[in-house]
């Protein structure tokens, strides 16, 4: 495994991170950024990995520009 299916890896797991919906899918579970912040619980393992997916859900944009990027490699090395 190389460096750059390393990566690609990354990518993908911040991709998975980026679409879950707070309202739809986490909230109903307890793993809301609300219901964490309000508990002051931020620096337990459960508070580091929703500040994770509510800090991939405002880097959607750049997120999206590696995934053309990855995409266009991809195209063109085969």
């Amino acid at each position: 495994m190389g460096l750059w299916t390393l990566l690609e890896g990354f990518l993908l797991l911040a991709n998975a991170l980026a679409i879950l919906n707070e309202d739809r899918f986490l909230a109903p579970r307890g793993w809301s950024f609300s219901v964490v912040s309000a508990n002051g619980r931020s620096k337990s393992l459960k508070g580091q990995l929703i500040g994770l997916i509510n800090a991939t859900q405002y880097l959607r944009v750049p997120l999206i520009v590696l995934n053309v990027i990855i995409i266009v490699v991809k195209l063109v090395s085969g």
